[in-house]
């Protein structure tokens, strides 16, 4: 079975890791520096997912509406 995570544009895990910091910090929720994630809530975790998922629907939104 093939990796459905992976990413077809090169340069999007760095922009998504970006986008993750910026979610995180509107938030009020600190991003362990060395990337471990063990200790943090369930609930912090899914904002942060909810949020960015959110975001890049109003990006593809905002981009669609724009051709026409």
């Amino acid at each position: 079975m093939s990796n459905r995570n992976s990413l077809l544009v090169p340069g999007a895990r760095a922009a998504l890791e970006q986008l993750k910091y910026e979610i995180a910090q509107e938030l009020g929720i600190t991003l362990p520096a060395d990337g471990y994630y063990g200790h943090m809530t369930t609930r912090e975790m899914g904002s942060i997912g909810g949020s960015i998922t959110k975001r890049l629907v109003q990006l593809a939104e905002q981009q669609i509406a724009s051709r026409f």
